[in-house]
């Protein structure tokens, strides 16, 4: 056994060694048409190839040098957990205890909210004023949008276990639905916010029927092809949507009749205080903070009520779920109808709130962002979610007011070029070190006696 242990340092490291040149080698393939040559002007028209070798070795070297880390870490923690396992670990099999790093913290919820509740006055207390404060209260109206979105989303891939590659056409139908209501007939926003809800979770009942029998990778497949199928009729219905022109001059939001205008009939003139424009988007981020706890109330209530312990039974065992006598057609139909609603109740806020839509909007990607969200936070997780949607959205953000990055990387240096290389950083390093997602304990919807939490490890991940 001593022998053993001492004779394996030596091979491992043979293969990390072997592992980490391959990883470089892969990396030289892919830096060569990509990284290594850079194309600026010439002195002419003509475009001047400049050679970046250098650059190409230091990544080479980067990605080398990271996988030995990397293996050597997981190496050290998997010698660790085989020789000395922990309590927690001996007994998770048994209980089903979460770790540490599952749990959620009630102090970092509360500070969560209360940020959330405050975020227009702290910007503006920090900046100096509510118009400098704009720059922050976007970003929380971004975050806040992908927050609902996400959670939308967690209702069919993370409670129902269905793999929805598609979410985002129903963004774009809530988008579109108020978009030529209020345009065409002239219906003021309150009118169609539910209505682009309802025609969403309309159009996510006519995704389900043609999917019930799907599941895995074939649903993914089809729910994709969904989204591209909108898309594609946004582009070509001109006669209606525009077509790749989109539709402009949307009517703004008003405060329940009350226009956000510097007018007698004006919100400022009603409530007697000075004008400012920056009322509207202090009256738009509050309203998507409101639909966003409202869509995440009616998530958790639901899991509470027979409907949504349906939708974890389906997602843990169709088979046995079919055999317990509950209908997986209903349930499935009804987690689609849901998400899409709250997917069309968000797409009709973005159309108030960018006053203009075009089907580029509504790409793939964005559908990519939605349920990589879920995923990093961790599924059937709202907390995750939310914690996810801050850190994939806001961190990119984050990154343009990073001063020294442009000191490091050279003045050209744009960091929100780099998006969705950090996107696939983070999705592998998740993958690694936190394949269930940031928060990946469960709470059972309903319990007998004491209401203990589920170690992630003894769910399913959803791939009904």
């Amino acid at each position: 056994m001593a022998g053993s242990q001492t004779a394996l340092p030596g091979s491992a490291m043979a293969g990390i060694l072997r592992d980490a040149a391959l990883y470089a080698l892969v990396t030289f393939g892919l830096c060569v048409p990509i990284i290594a040559y850079r194309t600026d002007p010439g002195p002419g028209s003509e475009l001047v190839l400049v050679p970046r070798w250098g650059l190409v070795a230091a990544l080479c070297l980067t990605i080398f040098v990271a996988r030995i880390v990397q293996r050597l870490v997981l190496l050290r923690r998997d010698a660790r957990r085989a020789l000395t396992p922990s309590p927690v670990q001996a007994t998770e099999a048994v209980h089903g205890e979460p770790d540490a790093g599952q749990k959620t913290s009630k102090a970092g919820l509360y500070s969560f909210i209360a940020i959330a509740l405050t975020l227009p006055i702290l910007a503006a207390l920090a900046t100096g004023g509510l118009s400098s404060a704009r720059y922050w209260i976007d970003l929380g109206i971004l975050i806040l949008t992908y927050v609902m979105l996400g959670w939308g989303l967690n209702i069919v891939v993370g409670l129902a276990g269905l793999l929805d590659l598609g979410y985002v056409a129903f963004y774009a139908v809530g988008a579109y639905s108020y978009a030529l209501l209020s345009t065409t007939f002239g219906l003021s926003f309150w009118i169609c916010l539910p209505l682009a809800g309802l025609f969403a979770g309309l159009w996510g009942m006519i995704l389900g029927f043609p999917v019930l029998r799907l599941r895995g990778d074939y649903l993914a497949i089809v729910t994709l092809a969904f989204g591209e199928i909108i898309r594609l009729v946004l582009i070509n219905w001109t006669d209606v949507t525009g077509g790749g022109a989109g539709i402009s001059s949307i009517p703004r939001a008003t405060f329940f009749g009350i226009p956000f205008t510097a007018g007698d009939d004006g919100f400022a003139a009603t409530f007697g205080i000075p004008y400012d424009s920056m009322h509207r988007l202090v009256f738009l981020y509050y309203l998507i903070l409101a639909l966003a706890l409202i869509t995440n109330f009616v998530t958790l209530r639901l899991r509470r009520l027979p409907i949504g312990r349906a939708w974890e039974a389906l997602r843990e065992d169709e088979i046995a779920c079919r055999s317990l006598g509950i209908d997986t057609t209903a349930t499935k139909l009804t987690a689609f109808a849901l998400g899409a609603a709250f997917g069309g109740i968000a797409g009709s806020f973005f159309a108030v709130r960018q006053g203009f839509i075009s089907p580029e909007s509504f790409n793939f990607l964005e559908s990519a962002i939605i349920l990589a969200i879920v995923v990093l936070g961790g599924m059937g997780s709202q907390v995750g979610v939310a914690i996810a949607a801050v850190a994939m959205v806001g961190g990119p953000e984050m990154l343009r007011n990073l001063g020294f990055l442009k000191a490091v990387f050279g003045e050209g240096f744009d960091p929100s070029e780099y998006r969705l290389l950090l996107f696939g950083l983070a999705m592998v390093a998740m993958m690694v070190w936190r394949p269930r997602g940031l928060i990946s304990v469960r709470l059972p919807s309903v319990s007998l006696g004491e209401r203990r939490a589920v170690s992630g490890a003894h769910v399913s991940e959803g791939h009904g």
